[in-house]
This record gives C-alpha cells, sequence and structure tokens, in this order.
C-alpha cells in the first residue's frame, strides 16, 4: 500500500523537499533567541541605573554590541522566516504573494541595518 497520490505515482515525484531547511532555521533561531533575550534581560537588570548615560555605555562595550548586534540580527531573520510562512499560506495570488515577499524581504533588511548600525554607532562613539 503506498501513501502517494496516483499522479505522483505516475510522474514519480515527491515532497518539494525544501521546508525541513526553513523548519530547521527557524528553530534554530529561535533557541539563539532565548538564549540571546535571556542574556540581555539578564545584563539591564545588572545594569540598575537605567538612564540613558548608563545604557549607552553600557552598549558602548565591546563584548554587549557584538551580542546585542546578534540578537538584532536573530530577531530580524526569525520575523523574515515567520512572514514568509504567513505569505505563502495566505496569499493566494501569485504576482501578489512575489512582491509582497519583495517588500517585506527590503523592510527587514533595512530594520536589521538600522539597528546594527545604531548599536555600532554607539560601539565607535560617534553618538554624543
Amino acid at each position: 500500500m503506498s501513501l502517494r497520490s496516483p499522479m505522483g505515482r505516475v510522474l514519480g515525484l515527491g515532497s518539494a523537499k525544501e521546508g525541513v531547511g526553513h523548519w530547521w532555521m527557524q528553530r534554530v533561531s529561535a533557541v539563539a533567541l532565548v538564549v540571546l533575550g535571556l542574556w540581555f534581560v539578564s545584563a539591564l537588570l545588572r545594569l540598575g541605573d537605567l538612564s540613558h548615560a548608563a545604557v549607552l555605555a553600557w552598549i558602548a562595550l565591546p563584548l554587549n554590541a557584538v551580542l546585542l548586534s546578534l540578537l538584532i540580527g536573530t530577531a530580524v531573520y526569525h520575523s523574515q522566516l515567520g512572514v514568509q510562512v504567513v505569505v505563502e499560506d495566505y496569499v493566494t495570488s501569485h504576482g501578489l504573494k512575489v512582491v509582497t515577499m519583495l517588500l517585506l524581504t527590503f523592510v527587514h533588511i533595512v530594520l536589521a541595518a538600522l539597528g546594527i548600525f545604531s548599536v555600532l554607532r554607539i560601539a565607535f562613539g560617534a553618538v554624543a
């Protein structure tokens, strides 16, 4: 007994075999977000003084700047993966799906660039 459709048996076609990589990247980025998010919350709680100057000085530390950049990049990547699934599942028109994915990819790239640029600007002392 085969679970393949009659057309699949005739054509010898199986699954697309491309969803597994996407699924794994969502899980890996989620685990990274949990770890980086716990670091971020615990580091801010240990900071004590959450004044503007104290937070800028905290971001300017090299390790914090790197981890904060990783947090921003991972969060944007994870968001892009999630939005992609929603668009693929709920946008029915092929043309609208392509345009939506291009627009959302552009927005995610801009958000990541702005966030990481802001952290680097603070870390390298360009903020007064």
